[in-house]
């Protein structure tokens, strides 16, 4: 599809040359005149320009300048359609043409129809001329603009006496218009002159604000924000601070265009399928009349969300510092289990990935290094599943990091009454002690009152747990002791003891 070529402020000039503008006779240019680097006008008067004459100034250099980006961006548009050398007695729809002569000329009328579009764009790319005959005419219908049209010569242009061109003409040498040849565009020659005779040239209105709405990156997922960024241009130059609201997504939004005119939002799609973006400028301060132009849709696919679903499981146990953590994750797809994925799980020192069994449930363990709260996810990094897995995370699961504590700690206990039969004793207590780092197999021993009440081995976890048996005496005592040998140093520790509720 053909877009606007940008010219920049060569937009304003009727004519523009090289090295020199000549005229004959009484031209009228309805715009402004320049030459630059070097060279000349001759012939005004008799010639009459309605704007401004520039002869190598700052002005018609940074013209040249733009003009050169425009023919570099005409040159570079794909060709939609080869047509025909002759143009004259077709009629041309919206694209950017070619022959394969390398020439066009113009010996009849040539159509371009813009079917309803104002802002439909042609475009014709010759590597060698462009000529009119004294019949060559451009006839426009259906909205078709002159501002809208452009020829890129590779070489030289030559209107035919009382031909009609429209359009602006970007030649890569010269330009000569004989006598009589109208021009409803512009004459903007890069390398050399442009010469006239009693000609009629007249620049198109500057109505070129241009909104483009940019591709979107990634996947555009049901119920997800999505990225939209839209530029707007002025004359092909970035326009900032306009306001622009994009359209399409379930609730509208608005963005202001930074220094390079590029305006970046979100809009979140409640439904799967087809959908479209539209971005309208609402407000902006620029030469062109950007308010209230409206971008092409940019077609998007709207895809649903996955239904591979990862859920964390809850943590049992304390989770201490500088002590390993279990941690499992069950992931499904459609609600059933997903065997070989692999699961990574982060928030502890260092990530850790497992594989789905079975059951879907990957295990792993973590470490974390400092106390307070902290959160585990889950997430899927590889699946071979129906369900788009991959790249799934899981909700994060809170918890709590304890300090570590010294190598034998114990938790509170309780005593009550030994029912049904208070048979050895007449009371009785679980008590508890926890070996940190975790190492099974050392013994401990109880104490309560003074009186040793049991041992008990530690398990895998490092944890020994005692059902011992009270006295009346020793229920009186409101704490009691574990004592062990932790690599080859005797330790203990005391934890608070206390009736239960109830004590039965």
């Amino acid at each position: 599809m053909a877009t606007s070529v940008p010219l920049g402020t060569a937009a304003t000039y009727g004519v523009l040359a090289n090295t020199a503008i000549t005229n004959t006779g009484p031209t009228v240019v309805a715009g402004d005149l320049g030459v630059s680097p070097a060279g000349a006008v001759t012939g005004f008067p008799p010639g009459t320009v309605t704007g401004t004459i520039h002869v190598n100034d700052a002005a018609a250099a940074q013209a040249q300048a733009d003009l050169l980006v425009g023919y570099a961006n005409a040159l570079s548009q794909p060709v939609t359609g080869t047509v025909a050398t002759e143009l004259g007695g077709t009629t041309l729809n919206p694209g950017v043409y070619n022959s394969l002569s390398g020439t066009f000329s113009l010996n009849g009328t040539l159509t371009l129809d813009a079917q309803g579009n104002p802002n439909a764009v042609f475009i014709f790319k010759t590597t060698t001329t462009l000529i009119t005959g004294a019949a060559g005419n451009v006839n426009l219908i259906n909205q078709a603009q002159s501002a809208n049209v452009f020829w890129q010569v590779g070489s030289s242009a030559t209107l035919g006496a009382g031909s009609t061109i429209r359009g602006s003409i970007l030649a890569f040498t010269s330009i000569t218009a004989t006598t009589g040849a109208i021009v409803d565009g512009r004459l903007l020659a890069l390398g050399a002159a442009v010469t006239l005779d009693s000609n009629a040239v007249n620049v198109p209105p500057l109505s070129t604000c241009q909104v483009v709405v940019q591709p979107v990156a990634g996947p555009v997922v049901v119920g997800q924000p999505t990225p939209v960024s839209a530029l707007v241009t002025c004359n092909g130059l970035p326009v900032s601070g306009a306001s622009v609201t994009f359209t399409g997504g379930a609730v509208p939004v608005t963005a202001t265009t930074n220094a390079a005119g590029i305006a970046t939002g979100s809009l979140t799609f409640n439904t799967a399928g087809a959908a479209t973006i539209t971005a309208t400028v609402t407000a902006a301060g620029s030469g062109c009349a950007c308010t209230g132009v409206v971008s092409a849709p940019l077609p998007i696919t709207v895809t649903p969300q996955p239904s591979c679903l990862v859920v964390i499981q809850p943590v049992t146990g304390p989770v201490v510092v500088g002590q390993p953590t279990p941690v499992s994750a069950v992931v499904t797809c459609n609600g059933l289990p997903v065997v070989g994925g692999s699961v990574t799980f982060t928030g502890g020192a260092v990530p850790v990935t497992a594989t789905t069994n079975a059951a879907g449930v990957a295990t792993g363990s973590l470490t974390f290094n400092t106390a307070g709260a902290a959160t585990i996810t889950a997430t899927v990094t590889a699946a071979g599943t129906a369900c788009a897995c991959t790249g799934v995370v899981s909700a994060p699961l809170p918890i709590s990091v304890t300090p570590a504590t010294g190598p034998l700690s114990v938790a509170p206990a309780c005593w009550h009454v030994n029912l049904p039969i208070p048979i050895p004793s007449l009371f009785a207590a679980t008590l508890t002690a926890t070996v940190t780092p975790a190492q099974a197999g050392v013994t401990v021993t109880f104490f309560v009152s003074g009186l040793p009440v049991g041992t008990a081995v530690t398990n895998a976890n490092g944890i020994a747990t005692l059902n011992a048996g009270l006295s009346i005496l020793q229920i009186s005592a409101s704490s009691y002791t574990a004592t062990a040998t932790v690599g080859g140093v005797p330790v203990q520790a005391t934890g608070a003891l206390r009736p239960c509720f109830p004590p039965v």
